[in-house]
């Protein structure tokens, strides 16, 4: 009822520069919160930015400086952005929205299919 696509993972050398996207779609009302999670190799999937309906966000103590989550609304669409890129960053990034509001109810625990970034030192 509810997909999450996202984009703009690739390869790119320590220092780069990358921008994921993540876009929702189905009979969406809205959605409250949206957050990007990664997984690294051999690594628990752990919570990289959030950001809130109102634009509140919070950012792992790891990418602080360095990532800036950001949203559109109209478009249902999260973004990460990320610069000053270390090998250590490499992981699968996945887009989460915990609930989204549709027309026919509330959807919980909404997941993409992750997006690959590596990056090389």
């Amino acid at each position: 009822q509810v997909q999450l696509v996202e984009s703009g993972g690739g390869l790119v050398q320590a220092g780069g520069s990358l921008r994921l996207s993540c876009a929702a779609s189905g009979s969406i009302v809205s959605i409250e919160v949206m957050r990007w999670y990664r997984q690294g190799p051999g690594k628990q999937r752990e919570l990289v930015a959030a950001i809130t309906r109102d634009g509140s966000t919070n950012y792992a103590d790891s990418v602080k400086g360095r990532f800036t989550i950001s949203g559109d609304n109209d478009k249902n669409t999260v973004y990460l952005q990320m610069n000053s890129l270390k090998p250590e960053d490499t992981a699968v990034y996945y887009c989460n929205a915990p609930t989204v509001r549709i027309t026919a109810g509330i959807v919980f625990g909404s997941w993409g299919q992750g997006t690959q970034v590596t990056v090389s030192s």
